[in-house]
């Protein structure tokens, strides 16, 4: 199951990455990792948003 989110995060966070660095570069897996975390963080604060009302 983490396993699977962690996946779609990987997937979003590359789409992403690909429109800023070029995939082949040396370090687009630090940007791809950095976009995702990203991704995860704002997801964690929408449903705190949510939540919170």
């Amino acid at each position: 199951m983490i396993g699977l989110i962690v996946r779609g995060l990987l997937v979003a966070g590359g789409a992403v990455a690909a429109l800023l660095v070029a995939p082949d570069a040396e370090n687009f897996s630090v940007v791809q990792g950095m976009v995702s975390v990203a991704i995860f963080a704002a997801a964690v604060l929408v449903v705190a948003v949510i939540s919170r009302k």
